[in-house]
């Protein structure tokens, strides 16, 4: 009977944690809205920048030498995935039985 009230009140204790959590972070959400002139695209480019995953650019050759960055870790991706590929492609599966 102990074990059936402890676990209906951690239970109950979760869905509340749930709850206020859930209420925040809709306030949360709809206060950075409010901020912003309700422009949902307005939010996610603030929260882009604020968290590093997207940045600002002021002048033409910070935004090259971004793109170059990229374009770099882009290049150095394929060369090392591509053998793995093609030995994957080139592999054999079991010796090819023929009738005769």
């Amino acid at each position: 009977m102990d074990t059936i009230n402890s676990k209906r009140i951690a239970w109950h204790a979760a869905i509340f944690c749930g709850t206020v959590i859930s209420i925040w972070s809709v306030a949360a959400f709809l206060s950075g809205l409010a901020q912003v002139n309700w422009q949902v695209s307005e939010l996610l480019r603030q929260y882009l920048i604020a968290v590093g995953l997207m940045q600002e650019f002021h002048t033409l050759s910070d935004f090259y030498t971004h793109i170059k960055g990229v374009e770099y870790i882009i290049a150095v991706l394929f060369l090392g995935a591509f053998p793995a590929f093609y030995t994957y492609l080139n592999r054999t599966k079991g010796g090819i039985v023929t009738k005769t």
